[in-house]
């Protein structure tokens, strides 16, 4: 089980990025096109810094949403391989059985 503390950073993180994705993405498109002129551009790059450093999607941390587990987490269950096993065994997970040949 992860530190509860971690948890909640990480989730506030979700939320800044969620907060701020339009304006990141509208800064990131006149970084991007090549028709901007560079005074355009220099103001976009200045104000995307200006951004909250947790408002880039790259600072959210995978994590368990069973134990919290930031490492082996898989994407498409969201859940840790040790979660995994677990829920699998018991029969919680739809459609996963477990392999013998």
């Amino acid at each position: 089980m992860a530190k509860i503390s971690k948890i909640v950073k990480n989730n506030q993180r979700k939320k800044t990025v969620m907060q701020y994705a339009e304006r990141r993405m509208e800064l990131k498109k006149i970084i991007n096109n090549p028709i901007s002129s560079i005074e355009q551009v220099d103001e976009a790059v200045i104000k995307l810094q200006k951004l909250p450093r947790n408002a880039s999607p790259i600072r959210v941390r995978n994590r368990c949403a069973v134990t919290g587990r930031a490492r082996a987490v898989y994407r498409k269950f969201g859940i840790a391989r040790t979660a995994f096993r677990d829920l699998a065994l018991q029969g919680q997970i739809p459609g996963v059985v477990k392999s013998s040949w």
